[in-house]
């Protein structure tokens, strides 16, 4: 059996989270280092998406899902004026270091172009 990622020991409440949006689907919770004023990642609860890299059209749905609560979170945390960004790394190269599906919305300061 795989050992939990951090995410789903998150989702199974055996680590404490400040959460900001749970459903049956999904959960955004603020991050513990977090890159700006607002950071908060959301992720889905299913633990076989790995990366963007596993998600199929059965997931299109449950994607969908995920960038409206985005979008709601985002006004919930009064970024969605002013602007955020959501981002999600991808593999090894791209500096994913948690193989669970998240997307880390970013937002309460200026950024610039191109991320790096």
């Amino acid at each position: 059996m795989e050992e939990k990622t951090i995410f789903k020991r998150i989702i199974d409440k055996e680590i404490p989270s400040n959460i900001v949006y749970e459903d049956e689907l999904c959960l955004a919770f603020h991050d513990v280092s977090p890159q700006a004023p607002v950071h908060v990642l959301v992720i889905p609860k299913t633990t076989k998406l790995r990366s963007l890299d596993d998600v199929t059209e059965d997931d299109v749905q449950l994607i969908g899902h995920i960038f409206a609560v985005i979008r709601e979170v985002a006004r919930q945390l009064g970024i969605a004026d002013g602007g955020y960004r959501v981002v999600s790394n991808c593999g090894e190269h791209a500096c994913q270091t948690v193989p669970h599906l998240h997307f880390h919305l970013i937002g309460g300061r200026d950024f610039t172009w191109p991320p790096g």
